[in-house]
């Protein structure tokens, strides 16, 4: 995968990488660091991160993101129902890759329709399972309910926005009502000068 290449395509749309820390991560947990689950998206300046009708032709390409080194921090997706669909809609596999382990959270799929991809249905299960375990951190990777339910039981540490320089006017909100107040705390930021996008990293500050 070079710099510029992103592995998920929704159709003709490319999602872009909202993470702006490219330092290479080391593998954690069992009794060292804990893992760190992070949601990872690009949103509207007006806070969405879909259209109106789902869609991601918004979100524009910058050359400058590295994605090898950004990709080198994570070895786990956490993909909810509706961002799978949309994914097999628009052909792509659902989150696989190389050295990439990708579990699609859904109550209401079958793992016998979906043989080639690993479906839980408790992710808080799944979440206290994988930060047992050692490796990298974990991406949440959508949607918005998925987040919310997650930020809702205190299970995300942290929250990496790209924002496009684009106004939607309705969609996908970045955390669907009603959702918990939730403090953070400024970590990372970078202006891609290019495309526009400005990349904004916090950390949850646990009350």
């Amino acid at each position: 995968m070079t710099n510029t290449e992103w592995p998920f395509n929704f159709g003709n749309n490319h999602y872009e990488w909202p993470f702006t820390n490219t330092t290479v991560a080391t593998p954690r947990g069992s009794g060292g660091v804990m893992r760190a689950v992070r949601y990872g998206v690009a949103m509207s300046l007006d806070g969405y991160i879909a259209g109106p009708n789902g869609e991601y032709d918004w979100i524009v390409h910058d050359p400058d993101i590295d994605f090898a080194a950004i990709f080198s921090r994570f070895d786990t997706l956490l993909i909810g129902r509706k961002t799978f669909e949309a994914m097999r809609q628009a052909g792509d596999s659902g989150g696989s890759m190389p050295g990439v382990k990708s579990f699609v959270i859904s109550r209401t799929l079958k793992p016998s329709d979906h043989p080639d991809v690993t479906i839980v249905s408790d992710a808080a299960l799944l979440i206290a399972d994988l930060k047992r375990q050692p490796g990298k951190d974990i991406w949440l990777f959508g949607g918005g309910e998925l987040f919310r339910s997650l930020l809702d039981a205190r299970l995300v540490d942290g929250v990496d926005a790209a924002i496009v320089p684009v106004l939607l006017g309705g969609g996908v909100p970045l955390l669907p009502s009603p959702g918990s107040r939730t403090r953070l705390k400024a970590t990372t930021r970078r202006v891609y000068e290019k495309s526009g996008i400005v990349s904004l990293g916090y950390d949850v500050i646990r009350d």
